[in-house]
Parts: structure tokens; C-alpha cells; sequence
């Protein structure tokens, strides 16, 4: 009998169990944790705030994250699909879309971040003062090197980078040592880094980028698209608890500075008056110079043409890319339309 039903019916079974099949490898791929790799810079405090306020789990996703010191290894993660989506610079994103890399950016993260700072006694009060000196920088092609030989250098400062010295290749977190013992004149240097610096009173602030370049978009979002065509919904609910990651941020001035203090492992400063700077007030002196956003906007999507012009104008991509071919924002706008 159950020959003749399934002689009979038999094609609606196979229907049946291919369905059924496919059921649970959708089901088994949603519960798959979303693989998150972040830049470690204060900037990119968001990711940490939606783990640790378990703002993930509020919409109902795992998520792996990981973190990394250099933009390479991120690309390398992205590319070979160990990692879905990233914190991560713009110019990174550019120049490895330049060579054909399937990213897009589908929000922001934060404006500002980066500072030129010079050692106290130097003699430099701007950077057309840098002629000559010795830089501490990052490592060249990196998203950073572009803003400081593209922006700082070359457009504000009317500077060619063979007119230093030397630029050197530094860690951000030794920047500030290095700077004290005379190795160097100046140094780029971000948050925290540059505000735990400053509270000892042995640098000074030549150029804030963020003030010269209001609220210039720096961190985004970025997903491999393969992943993003995939999984929609996913990355919706990634941006939905980043969105509320930054509004917590950006709820006071001390939101989230004990979860920055930690993950940068910031310790007490004694400035030269004997006085004390906590960690957590040594982050909301940074804060001052950088903020958070995860709305892209006509005045962002025009810096990053502009970025794309210093990575063209160095050697460091062919020729700029239209901005439309870095940026997704599809689900941006359906972030825009939710009620909150």
C-alpha cells in the first residue's frame, strides 16, 4: 500500500522533503554567528557597546567578533569569507574595490578621530612647520597614510612627503613614548591614544582634523556582498543594534566610557601637576575630538570622493571610483523609514 501512495504521490514527497531540506539549512544558517571584524580604535566603540549591552542578542542574532591591529588582515578575512562584515576605514574599502574586491558600505560610524600632535619644544606650530622634521606615522598605503599624505601634507599644510626627514612606520600606542624620548618631532596619531598623550602635558595639538574637517566621515560598516544579497535581513538586524549602539553613545557625555576605558586598557595619567587622570576621564577628554554617526549623508559621500582623489593623486589606486560603487544603502533607507 505505501508503494502504490508513494507510486502515486511521489513527486509530492520528494517536494516535500527538498523543502523540509531546505528549512533547516536556511534555519541552520541563521543561527550561524555573523563574523565581525573591527579596527582597534575608540572610534569603533559602537561594536563594542551592541556586545557588551547585548544589543545583538536583542535582535536576535550570535555574533563573532574579532579584532585586528591591520587593514590587510581584514581584507584577507573578507575576501576569503572568514569574516562577513567589518568596522573598518573607508580608503581601505576603496582601494581594495579598486582591485576588484566585491565590498560595499552600508553605514557609518563615526566622524573625526585623527590629530598631527608635536612634541612640546619641536618648534612646530603648524604643518607647514613639519618640513624637515621626523614624523611618526602608520603604515604607508593604510587608510591613515592616505588623510596624512593626501590631507594633512598635501592640502593643508602644502607639504610633498619627501620634504620630512622621515616618516616612519610606528605602532599608534607607541607613538606617544616614542614622541617623549625625542625620536620624534610629531606624530598622526587617534583616540584614545592622543588624549593620553596630551594629559601629560609633553605635546600639543598642531592639527585636529575633525575641527578643520567637520564631522568628516571616517569608520563605516562594510560587507561582502555575496553576503549581503544573501542574508538581508542579517545585516538589517547588525545595523538595527548598531543604530542603538550609537544613540546610547550619544546619550552623555560618560555613555560607554567605562566599556572604551577597558577595551583599551587605559591606565591612570599623571600630568605635571601632580594630578590625576582616570581612564574613564582620559576618554571623555577624547570624545572631544571625535564623535558618532550611523546615517551616511550628502556631505560624507562628498569627503569620500575627496579620499578617493588623495589615494589617485599618491599612486595608490589607478584612478577614483564612483562613490555609487563603494556604497549599498538599501538597507540604510529602511533603517531611515523604521519607527525607532
Amino acid at each position: 500500500m505505501l508503494r502504490r501512495w508513494l507510486g502515486r504521490n511521489g513527486t509530492v514527497a520528494v517536494a516535500v522533503f527538498i523543502a523540509m531540506v531546505l528549512a533547516a539549512s536556511a534555519s541552520a544558517q541563521e543561527t550561524q554567528p555573523v563574523r565581525i571584524g573591527w579596527v582597534y580604535a575608540m572610534a569603533n566603540a559602537p561594536v563594542l557597546i551592541a556586545r557588551t549591552r547585548g544589543l545583538f542578542e536583542a535582535q536576535g542574532l550570535a555574533v563573532s567578533l574579532e579584532k585586528f591591529t591591520s587593514g590587510p588582515l581584514i581584507r584577507k578575512g573578507l575576501t576569503k569569507s572568514t569574516l562577513d562584515m567589518a568596522y573598518i576605514g573607508v580608503p581601505p574599502i576603496v582601494h581594495w574595490v579598486a582591485k576588484g574586491a566585491s565590498l560595499a558600505i552600508v553605514a557609518k560610524v563615526n566622524y573625526g578621530q585623527a590629530s598631527l600632535v608635536a612634541r612640546r619644544g619641536a618648534g612646530i606650530s603648524k604643518v607647514s612647520d613639519l618640513a624637515g622634521k621626523r614624523l611618526a606615522g602608520v603604515r604607508q598605503r593604510s587608510g591613515m597614510d592616505v588623510l596624512l599624505r593626501g590631507y594633512v601634507l598635501g592640502e593643508v599644510g602644502g607639504l610633498a612627503p619627501g620634504s620630512l626627514a622621515a616618516i616612519e612606520t610606528l605602532p599608534v600606542a607607541k607613538m606617544g613614548e616614542a614622541l617623549e624620548a625625542g625620536r620624534y618631532d610629531a606624530a598622526f596619531m587617534w583616540e584614545p591614544f592622543v588624549a593620553r598623550l596630551l594629559v601629560r602635558r609633553t605635546a600639543h595639538v598642531v592639527l585636529n582634523v575633525n575641527r578643520a574637517e567637520p564631522r568628516y566621515p571616517w569608520y563605516v560598516v562594510a560587507v561582502r556582498r555575496d553576503f549581503l544579497q544573501r542574508h538581508p535581513e542579517t545585516v538589517a538586524k547588525v545595523l538595527r543594534a548598531h543604530r542603538r549602539a550609537i544613540e546610547y553613545l550619544r546619550s552623555s557625555p560618560n555613555a560607554g566610557n567605562d566599556v572604551i576605558a577597558r577595551a583599551f586598557e587605559l591606565k591612570e595619567e599623571t600630568g605635571p601637576d601632580d594630578k590625576k587622570y582616570s581612564p574613564v576621564e582620559i576618554v571623555k577628554r577624547a570624545r572631544s575630538r571625535l564623535g558618532w554617526e550611523w546615517n551616511l549623508t550628502e556631505d560624507d559621500r562628498y569627503f569620500i570622493e575627496r579620499l578617493m582623489n588623495w589615494s589617485a593623486g599618491l599612486g595608490f589606486i589607478r584612478a577614483p571610483l564612483q562613490v555609487n560603487e563603494l556604497l549599498d544603502l538599501s538597507t540604510l533607507r529602511r533603517l531611515r523609514r523604521e519607527r525607532r
